[in-house]
């Protein structure tokens, strides 16, 4: 493993880590400062919105920086805000501290998705994302909690310096170990400043990218899919006190089951997307959605409960590697600004199910209804990678009819299989040969091809582009065809 992924890693820790342990640290929060949960809840809030505005904003402005440049800068800025958090002397200047965070973390993972995928072969890309985000997936493992302690004893504070002490370690190990000319074509190729600087082909170049309709619906999988994660988790608390029974205090250790489960899924997924991505997207969205219909009634048990929560984080998190391969390999000529909005897709799919999932529960339809909700938002990413795999079939190019194609010396495509028509016919017969030969359309296969006449495969040389029409003494003597 490049140690360049253990510095991207650590940075995913901080940035994960100061994310999610500010909902632990409401309370003292909302004590100190005089305001009420909810308008501490701004804090968590204004922290997505940043996610969600930052990711695309930085993205541009960095377009034309190099990544290892700008990832420097983007830990500064993670740092910046998290020591403003720890010495705020007001809520207001809190909750701007977190916003300035925030802004780092979308282009952060966005951009450090490129880098470490440039840092293996590529048939190692998506096990290179993972294993850079198994610093997010270990901070609610072990970051939250540990965080949520050491503000509970020495106080919130005492957290955010700790984060930005994280940061310091981050910037200090990406500065140290990414190295400057790290592209994203993999290892076996030397990079070029013009390779390392994305940016080079220009804003319209990365905006270009959202044209894709691929790049379009790996987003919209990105919301739903995990989104259906969140509508569970974000109700978790009062969901496992009320229906489960649990104790308040031990909603912690039941989300480090949720965490454990996260590792995992971002490992396997990140191994299993190198080898057949769509595949494991089929079968984790499926696996997460009939998960989460059934936690509708395992809820209500609390060692079914505890069974259920780590299959939730495990399918739920092994679909990030194949969607954020899936928007780069989509998009490799400019990736920078659409692998960024895709990880202020996750956080839209975050908010967006939050809203969903308290919408059900005010209608009264129960404590485990945002459950419900998560299954449908699930099922419909499901339903939308089926769709984005039959467009990518429509699109894909027809296959010649005699199979494999070589250039030849004048630049046309010539078969590689010789043809059966005998050396001694005449260009007439050649050229009747060709017009009744089958071209590659919808529905043509080898089989036509094979059936379509003793030229079928001179076709290629009449349609490459030249305008030419093979003459017999061009024809390999095997023998009339069928």
């Amino acid at each position: 493993m490049p140690l360049a992924l253990l510095a991207l890693a650590v940075g995913a820790f901080g940035i994960g880590t100061t994310e999610f342990v500010i909902m632990g640290l409401l309370p003292d929060v909302a004590a100190e400062f005089g305001v009420s949960i909810p308008t501490a809840g701004h804090l968590a809030t204004g922290y997505a919105l940043g996610v969600v505005v930052g990711a695309p904003m930085l993205a541009v402005l960095g377009a034309r920086t190099g990544r290892k440049r700008m990832l420097m800068l983007l830990m500064g800025l993670f740092i910046v805000g998290n020591a403003v958090s720890a010495a705020a002397p007001a809520f207001g200047v809190l909750l701007t501290g977190r916003v300035i965070a925030s802004l780092a973390h979308g282009a952060f993972f966005g951009i450090g998705s490129i880098v470490a995928a440039g840092l293996v072969a590529p048939e190692k890309k998506a096990g290179a994302i993972a294993m850079m985000f198994t610093g997010l997936t270990t901070a609610n493992v072990l970051g939250v909690p540990l965080g949520t302690l050491l503000g509970q004893e020495y106080g919130w504070r005492a957290t955010f310096a700790a984060v930005t002490g994280l940061g310091v370690l981050g910037l200090a190990g990406v500065a140290a170990l990414v190295p400057h000319d790290v592209g994203g074509d993999g290892p076996e190729k030397r990079r070029t400043d013009r390779t390392a600087r994305p940016g080079r082909a220009g804003i319209r170049g990365e905006l270009a990218a959202f044209r894709n309709v691929q790049v379009l619906l790996a987003m919209a999988m990105t919301v739903l899919g995990f989104g259906g994660v969140f509508a569970a988790i974000t109700y978790i608390a009062p969901m496992m006190t009320g229906a489960a029974g649990y104790a308040e205090g031990s909603v912690t250790w039941l989300l480090v089951l949720f965490g454990l489960g996260m590792v995992a899924g971002n490992l396997v997924g990140g191994r299993l997307a190198d080898r057949a991505l769509m595949p494991l997207l089929y079968g984790a969205l499926a696996s997460l959605a009939v998960v989460l219909a059934l936690f509708t009634l395992t809820a209500h048990d609390k060692l079914a409960a505890a069974i259920t929560l780590p299959l939730i984080g495990a399918f739920g998190f092994a679909t990030v590697p194949p969607l954020q391969k899936r928007v780069l390999d989509q998009t490799a000529d400019a990736p920078t600004l659409a692998s960024a909005v895709n990880i202020g897709a996750f956080n839209l799919g975050n908010a967006l199910a939050a809203w969903l999932g308290g919408l059900v529960l005010g209608a009264g339809f129960g404590q485990t209804s945002p459950n419900g909700v998560g299954a449908l938002l699930a099922t419909s990413a499901l339903g939308l990678a089926a769709l984005a795999a039959a467009l990518e079939r429509r699109s894909a190019p027809a296959v010649p009819a005699s199979g494999r194609t070589a250039e030849g010396p004048a630049g046309e495509a010539r078969t590689g299989a010789r043809i059966g028509s005998p050396a001694g016919e005449s260009r007439s017969r050649v050229q009747a040969g060709v017009r009744a030969a089958v071209r590659p359309e919808a529905g043509g296969g080898a089989e036509e091809g094979a059936a379509a006449g003793p030229v079928g495969s001179a076709a290629s040389d009449a349609d490459a582009g030249t305008g030419r029409i093979p003459t017999a003494g061009e024809v390999a003597p095997t023998g009339r065809g069928r």
